[in-house]
């Protein structure tokens, strides 16, 4: 499980490295920014065929392993190609570091199995728990060294010396994947997603993903830009989103025996839709910290408890394969940020957060619309 801190280390950097990188200044290159999330998201997309090739021909510890290895050689090369080089030396970097990441992911996925058919809702809480510890240590990383613009390069390569280490780990322990259990033929996949429950199941991850990933990746720049606040705030800011959902992730593990899941879900929304609406209107750093903190404490469950739902509904479900209702929800939480960049180039960073607002509320409607359709079906 704790292989999950690497993966948010390595998700959480780029979001937190633009202003080290200068993206908060005039005149603001947000289309770079799109490219830059668009690299990372192709790679993590891309790493989900290469393995299964590798697990299947080499093992899981090997996957680990040569995961880790990429990660570290692709944080090296970005930590020689920063500002003012060409920006897309830092693309092909982040293609790079999007593989190593998605390999990485697949192959947790299939560590964890054997644990979340057991229990679906405590091992994501926990997965993400970890997830989150990784997220917040990248950003509070940089935002501990953001006043020496010379060290990005030096914070880089000790970021990489992160994943090296995973490297030696994962080399020295045994590792075998779970069993997959029955899988669903091909008629049986698309018969469980011409289903409405299906279809509706996909596209709230599809925008809860884009949620998290949007106020992730863009909320430095959008409260240096909007908001006026420092560039090393806006980090600290967004260590507090990282810091919430981390904690609330733990809180929700101890309430779920106690509150009916469907009110926590909506509760959950709700309040993370106050957090978006503090965070589109405010216009100083306690209303920014507030704000980051309603919409990380509102995020918190929304994932573990659809998760749940989604194991229950679906037993074809395998969580080492990015598969049938999965993977329009991944490619939601990659390409939002890409697309956010940009609207923002013409449309101005405020977009950034009209986007997550928009997508909190949909995301509202679809929870009534899952409830109407299981009380219709009767699942």
């Amino acid at each position: 499980m704790a292989g999950f801190l690497l993966s948010g280390f390595l998700m959480a950097l780029l979001g937190a490295i633009l202003p080290a990188w200068g993206y908060h200044r005039d005149p603001p290159d947000f289309t770079a920014v799109g490219n830059y999330f668009l690299s990372l998201a192709v790679g993590i997309v891309a790493a989900g065929g290469l393995a299964r090739r590798i697990m299947a021909r080499r093992g899981l510890a090997f996957l680990l392993v040569s995961a880790c290895a990429l990660s570290c050689v692709a944080l090296a090369y970005l930590a020689l190609v920063s500002p003012p080089l060409s920006q897309w030396w830092r693309v092909a970097g982040l293609l790079a570091l999007g593989i190593g990441a998605g390999l990485l992911n697949m192959g947790l996925f299939n560590a964890i199995s054997r644990d979340y058919q057991a229990d679906a809702a405590g091992t994501v809480n926990l997965g993400g728990v970890w997830y989150g510890l990784g997220c917040l240590t990248a950003t509070l990383l940089v935002a501990g060294t953001f006043s020496a613009y010379y060290a990005v390069p030096n914070i880089l390569l000790f970021m990489a010396a992160v994943p090296a280490a995973f490297a030696v780990i994962y080399a020295r322990g045994s590792h075998a994947p779970a069993p997959a259990g029955p899988q669903p033929t091909m008629r049986q996949a698309r018969a469980q997603f011409r289903s409405p429950g299906a279809i509706l199941f996909a596209l709230l991850l599809f925008f809860q993903f884009g949620n998290e990933w949007s106020i992730a990746g863009w909320m430095p720049l959008l409260l240096i830009r909007r908001v006026g606040v420092s560039p090393r705030a806006s980090l600290l800011i967004l260590a507090l989103y990282w810091l919430c959902l981390m904690f609330a992730r733990l809180g929700a593990v101890a309430i779920l025996p106690r509150v009916r899941h469907g009110r926590l879900l909506v509760g959950s929304v709700l309040l993370a839709l106050f957090g978006c609406l503090i965070l589109f209107s405010t216009n100083n750093t306690f209303g920014a910290a507030t704000g980051a903190l309603f919409v990380g404490s509102g995020f918190a469950p929304i994932y573990p408890l659809v998760a749940e739902a989604i194991g229950r509904r679906f037993p074809f479900y395998h969580p080492g394969f990015f598969n049938g209702i999965f993977s329009l929800a991944l490619v939601g939480g990659l390409i939002a940020p890409a697309t956010l960049g940009y609207l923002a180039a013409p449309l101005g960073v405020g977009i950034v957060m009209a986007i997550p607002l928009i997508g909190t509320c949909t995301v509202m409607l679809l929870i009534l619309l899952i409830w109407l359709e299981s009380k219709v079906t009767g699942r």
